[in-house]
C-alpha cells in the first residue's frame, strides 16, 4: 500500500468506510474543517488534536451540550458514571478507583492467563489449516479477560458482541445537523442496545450488593467517592466502558498487526526471526490502523483553532487516525515502518482520557502474536478471502480476516 492509486484500491475492496479517506492516501486540505453535512467540526491537525486534547476546560468531553436535545431524549440515564464523557475533579476520582486494576503489575501478572486463554482457542480451531482471526482469537481473547476481572460470565460473549455490533450499526451515519425522525429513530435504536447491555449488568451489580466477590464489580459496589457510595447507574455505566472499551481495542489492535505483517511480507519475516520485534510492529499498527480512528468533544466557549472560528457549544471530532498520518511526524506516514523512533502516535488519545486499559491491549496483542507465530509459522493471509474492515468512520480495524497456515 504504497501509492495513493494502489491505496484507494484495496480500501474499496475491503470495505473501508468511504470517509476514512487517509486509508485511501489523501491528506487533509486543512488541519480543521466543517462538515456541514454532519453537523460537526472535524479536527486533522496533529497539534490541533494534541491541543483539544490536553484543554478539557475549553473542549470537554461532555458532548451533550452540543447535540440537539430532541437526539438525546433518555440519554441522561447512561450518563452517571460514564467515564467517557467526564471531565475534572468528577473524572480523575472515578478514574483513580479502578486504575489499580490496570496498574503494570496486576497487567503484567494476567500474562499466564492470556496465554492460556490463548492456546484454548486456537485449540478449538476447526482441523482444516484455516481460521477467521477476529471470530476465533481477536474477539474471544480480549472479552473474556475483561469479563473475567469485571466478574460476567464470558460464555455470555455472543450477547457482547450483538448488543456492541447493534450499537455500532444504529450510531454509523448520524448527522447532528440533520434532525430527522429516522435520525432520532436510529439514535434512540442505538439507546435501547445501550438498555440491554446496561439491564444485564445491573443484575450483576444487584447481585454483588448481596453477595460479594473478589472482582471489579465488587470493587465497585463497594468504593467510596467522597464518602459516599457509587450508585446502581454509575456502576452499570461504569462496568459497560470497561466491558466495550476493554475489548474491542485489543480485538482492532491484534487484527490490524496481523494484517499489516501479512501486507508487508519483509517485515513479517523480520518478526518471525526476531520476536523483539513484535512490540514496534504493534506501536506502528497501531498508528497505520489507529483502533478508535475519531473521538468526539464540545466546545465550552469560541475558540479559534487551526485558522477557524468555532462557536460555544459546537461538536467537534478530534481524527486521530488523521493526525497519526502527518508527514511533518510521521516520514513517509502511508508506509508501515515498525523502526519509527520516534513514533509519537496518538492511537490511544492523550492527556487526562488516555485509554486506561493501554498496557493490557499491548501486552495481550504481544502474547497472542507469540503464540499465533509459534504455533503457525506460516501464518499468512487466505488468497481466496479477502479482509473486511468494520464500515465505520469512528472506528479502523478488521471485522473479518481469514487467515491460513
Amino acid at each position: 500500500m504504497t501509492s495513493t492509486a494502489g491505496m484507494a484500491d484495496t480500501a474499496d475492496a475491503w470495505g473501508v468506510h468511504p470517509a476514512q479517506f487517509w486509508l485511501r492516501g489523501r491528506a487533509p486540505e486543512a488541519p480543521v474543517q466543517y462538515d456541514a453535512q454532519a453537523g460537526i467540526w472535524c479536527v486533522y491537525g496533529y497539534e490541533e488534536v494534541q491541543h483539544v486534547l490536553a484543554n478539557p476546560a475549553t473542549y470537554t468531553s461532555d458532548t451533550r451540550r452540543a447535540i440537539p436535545a430532541e437526539l438525546m431524549e433518555g440519554a441522561d440515564q447512561f450518563r452517571e458514571g460514564n467515564l467517557i464523557q467526564m471531565d475534572g475533579l468528577e473524572h480523575r476520582k472515578l478514574r483513580g478507583l479502578i486504575s489499580h486494576a490496570f496498574n503494570p503489575k496486576v497487567v503484567a501478572d494476567l500474562e499466564p492467563r492470556i496465554a492460556e486463554l490463548t492456546h484454548e482457542l486456537l485449540d478449538a480451531l476447526p482441523a482444516d489449516d484455516r481460521m477467521e482471526l477476529v471470530a476465533d482469537l481477536a474477539y474471544p481473547l480480549p472479552v473474556i479477560v475483561i469479563a473475567e476481572l469485571l466478574g460476567v460470565p464470558a460464555a455470555d460473549r455472543d450477547k457482547f458482541k450483538t448488543w456492541g455490533t447493534a450499537l455500532l450499526k444504529a450510531t454509523q451515519d448520524v448527522s447532528f445537523a440533520d434532525r430527522t425522525d429516522a435520525q432520532r429513530q436510529q439514535l434512540q435504536d442505538a439507546m435501547r442496545q445501550v438498555s440491554r447491555l446496561n439491564d444485564y449488568l445491573r443484575e450483576h451489580v444487584l447481585d454483588r450488593r448481596r453477595n460479594p466477590r473478589d472482582d471489579l464489580i465488587t470493587k465497585l459496589v463497594q468504593s467510596e467517592v467522597d464518602g459516599e457510595n457509587l450508585s446502581d447507574n454509575e456502576v452499570v455505566n461504569f462496568s459497560n466502558v470497561l466491558l466495550i472499551a476493554g475489548h474491542i481495542t485489543t480485538t482492532m489492535l491484534l487484527g490490524s498487526t496481523i494484517l499489516c505483517l501479512d501486507r508487508n511480507p519483509e517485515w513479517f519475516a523480520r518478526v518471525r526471526a526476531d520476536r523483539s520485534l513484535i512490540p514496534a510492529a504493534i506501536e506502528e499498527s497501531l498508528r497505520h490502523f489507529s483502533p478508535f480512528a475519531g473521538t468526539a468533544r464540545a466546545t465550552t466557549t469560541e475558540v479559534e483553532l487551526g485558522g477557524e472560528h468555532i462557536p460555544a457549544d459546537s461538536l467537534l471530532v478530534t481524527f486521530l487516525g488523521v493526525a497519526n498520518r502527518s508527514p511533518k511526524h510521521f516520514p513517509d506516514p502511508d508506509v508501515f515502518d515498525p523502526t519509527r523512533d520516534p513514533n509519537p502516535h496518538m492511537a490511544f488519545g492523550r492527556g487526562a482520557h488516555y485509554c486506561i486499559g493501554a498496557p493490557l491491549a499491548r501486552l495481550e496483542g504481544r502474547v497472542a502474536l507469540n503464540i499465533l507465530l509459534d504455533r503457525f509459522p506460516d501464518l499468512r493471509g487466505d488468497p481466496d478471502r479477502p479482509p473486511r474492515f468494520l464500515p465505520s468512520l469512528s472506528m479502523t480495524g478488521v471485522k473479518e480476516l481469514p487467515l491460513v497456515f
